[in-house]
């Protein structure tokens, strides 16, 4: 949680709030994919891509 916090941070300082939603979105598809992994969910997963 530290380095999101971080990173956030760094976006807050540097005026760059707009790439937050590039980030968040970013994270999402990454939690999917390894979620969707080893799972019954992984077929609706892999027809998203």
């Amino acid at each position: 949680m530290q380095t999101l916090k971080d990173i956030f941070m760094f976006l807050k300082q540097r005026k760059k709030l707009w790439l937050s939603p590039v980030i968040l979105a970013l994270l999402l598809i990454a939690i999917l994919v390894v979620l969707g992994a080893g799972s019954a969910f992984a077929p609706f997963v892999y027809t998203l891509f």
